[in-house]
């Protein structure tokens, strides 16, 4: 197994987990715009090494989920801005751009300080 991106989330915006009932997170770089901010769990920006691929293994805080559709755009959008959406639906087609879509499972508010890993399968 191969580490394709290793980051750490440094901060929640205050409205961060509001769409937690929408199964979705969205990450953003330190540096993204302070009213968006607000909506995002915040990360370091660190390389994508590889292909992220439907069947890759996404962890978060330690918890592991399986990718099921990456959008066109989520290597280049995650290394150069770190901005994505995690959205845990399930879907297995392409989708928006920017989405890293992700088993339809429970999942759990990460804490500060949690990594983020995607390992290819």
């Amino acid at each position: 197994m191969q580490t394709i991106y290793k980051t750490r989330i440094t901060k929640f915006g205050s409205a961060a987990f509001d769409f937690m009932e929408d199964k979705v997170f969205v990450l953003f770089g330190n540096n993204a715009p302070e009213d968006v901010a607000e909506y995002c769990l915040l990360i370091d920006l660190s390389k994508v090494n590889g292909e992220i691929s439907k069947g890759d293994i996404f962890q978060l805080g330690g918890k592991s989920y399986t990718i099921t559709s990456v959008g066109s755009k989520v290597a280049l959008n995650l290394e150069q801005l770190g901005h994505i959406t995690l959205q845990f639906d399930g879907k297995t087609d392409e989708g928006l751009p920017g989405t890293l879509y992700l088993e339809n499972t429970p999942f759990h508010k990460p804490e500060i300080g949690s990594e983020i890993i995607i390992i290819k399968q």
